[in-house]
């Protein structure tokens, strides 16, 4: 993407999660100035200073850059000499903490490194999560990843990992342990595990890259109905292509309606939640942005729904952004009953950005609006039946997540009460 105003590549960089970043790389504009004064940036922590500072300048949602005198800001950041990258990394974060947005920010190397994976929905490795375990101080494999190296060895969650390459994990923190299993894709890493039922025995690993389940799904029997019951944990890059496949697929296995839980999804990709919304409706408006200069881009249907089965949306407080636009557009149409609580109220869309030095930058640039334009920064969304948890309830959620889209799951069971009370009565065995 090199501009704004060039639709696709800006709908393919945009985000709306504060915590999520994209997998593209922007093209940046060169540093304002002379071909000497250029050279200097170049050689120096001040280009990356300069490159957050052009961005900024360019696409910054608020064009009065909340009252400051953007102009001279600049001014003052590359007057100054910066004998390190962190003192520049940290000029610029005071810099854009005056903007007063907190999902314009600066991201080190590592951050960004991290905030692409999580988006992309891929990761290079083997596919496992682990823990110290509270009691035995040793590190355990929590769980393996779908899809993953790790899986098709057999290694499973409970397994203690004793050594990596030979090394003894003994008093390892999970960090040392994490940062010797990783490694360039096609490079092999050996564990030593023990089991309780079958002591210590290796394991090769080929590092891969895995692609990250966002989606999961299940066939509930309810009251003699099939319920197709999904779980959008987030928008990644993936997130669509696997939705797709879960509709289909429960589609194939004759279920009469749908659950779709958004429930603290904090967002991601705004191409995902487009194209997902897409998926549910046939027509209608999906979503507004406005970017700093009034200008709009309206999102609709395309007449390539999947199903046109009843569906329920599950939100809660922690469904942001995307989850909000997904919601909000199936709300307004009257595609879906919404089920919950109030939703967290973010209406920004930012780009991101990758800097020369391997940073990167998040950016707002635009807002967001309802099909019904609706603004609702700070407010979220309110559900057409409200269910607030007690909080045991959410505790007893949080500590078994598998009670989640159950009939134990206070918010699941008014969506299929609800969605029972739109389908005829079930039809009668005959004999």
């Amino acid at each position: 993407m090199n501009s704004y105003t060039n639709r696709n590549s800006w709908l393919k960089t945009a985000l709306f999660g504060g915590a999520c970043a994209t997998t593209a790389i922007l093209s940046l504009l060169a540093p304002i100035g002379s071909r000497a004064v250029r050279a200097e940036l170049e050689e120096s922590p001040k280009a990356i200073v300069d490159e957050v500072w052009q961005i900024v300048n360019r696409e910054y949602v608020d064009g009065s850059f909340n009252q400051m005198d953007w102009q001279a800001t600049r001014t003052e950041l590359l007057n100054r000499d910066y004998t390190s990258a962190q003192q520049a990394y940290a000029a610029v974060r005071t810099a854009l903490a005056k903007l007063d947005d907190p999902y314009t920010r600066f991201l080190d190397p590592d951050q960004y490194e991290q905030l692409t994976s999580q988006t992309s929905g891929e990761l290079s490795g083997v596919g496992i999560r682990l823990e110290l375990n509270p009691e035995t101080q040793i590190i355990t494999v929590v769980e393996p990843l779908e899809n993953s190296p790790a899986i098709s060895a057999g290694v499973q969650a409970g397994d203690q990992i004793v050594a990596i390459d030979s090394q003894p994990t003994e008093g390892m923190s999970v960090e040392q342990a994490a940062d010797l299993i990783r490694g360039e894709v096609g490079t092999q890493v050996s564990l030593r595990l023990y089991r309780s039922d079958r002591g210590e025995f290796d394991v090769t690993l080929e590092r891969a890259r895995i692609e990250l389940q966002a989606v999961h799904y299940k066939v509930q029997q309810e009251g003699g109905r099939n319920v197709g019951y999904i779980q959008l944990q987030e928008f990644s890059s993936h997130a669509a292509e696997q939705m797709r496949s879960a509709i289909e697929e429960l589609s194939d296995r004759d279920v009469d309606a749908f659950v779709l839980d958004l429930r603290g999804n904090p967002g991601g990709l705004l191409y995902a939640s487009i194209d997902i919304a897409r998926m549910w409706m046939d027509s209608g408006a999906i979503v507004q942005t406005v970017d700093r200069n009034g200008e709009s881009h309206d999102f609709r249907a395309n007449q390539s729904a999947i199903t046109n089965l009843p569906l329920a949306v599950l939100v809660d407080d922690n469904s942001a952004s995307a989850s909000e636009i997904l919601s909000g557009a199936l709300k307004d149409n009257g595609r879906a009953t919404i089920i919950g609580s109030q939703t967290f109220g973010k209406a920004l869309v930012q780009s991101v950005h990758s800097l020369s030095d391997g940073s990167g930058l998040t950016v707002t640039i635009a807002h967001y609006y309802t099909p019904n334009g609706t603004d609702i920064s700070h407010k979220g969304i309110t559900p057409d039946i409200v269910i607030d948890l007690s909080a045991e309830e959410e505790r007893q959620l949080a500590s078994d997540p598998e009670l989640r889209g159950t009939r134990a799951d206070p918010c699941y069971a008014r969506a299929v009460s609800t969605l029972m009370a739109q389908l005829k009565p079930a039809p009668l065995a005959t004999q």
